[in-house]
């Protein structure tokens, strides 16, 4: 497996914009959450890259991102709400989107 090569100055822009003086794993996950709250802007159009077996969303398909889950979701992993078809359905972000 090909390893990803870290880019220092990202790095450390993140350490500084957002996950500054947060030390547990939910603090860093409420801090990501709260910076992509701020940061993107809703909705945007998507398209499905990946499948994952719990989610009836499949890649090519087009969805409306309209918003973050709720934070206690996003501890995980960052979760975003879709409009897929007439439903509203949580998906993981960005792993199944472009």
């Amino acid at each position: 497996m090909a390893r990803t090569r870290v880019n220092a100055e990202r790095e450390h822009r993140i350490e500084m914009e957002v996950v500054v003086d947060a030390y547990t794993e939910e603090e860093r996950a409420t801090s990501w959450h709260c910076y992509l709250e701020e940061q993107l802007s809703f909705p945007f159009e998507a398209g499905i890259r990946k499948a994952m077996a719990s989610s009836p969303l499949r890649p090519g398909e087009h969805v409306s991102v309209t918003g973050l889950a709720h934070e206690d979701l996003c501890r995980v992993g960052i979760f975003v709400w879709v409009r897929w078809g007439q439903r509203d359905v949580v998906a993981p972000w960005p792993r199944s989107f472009p």
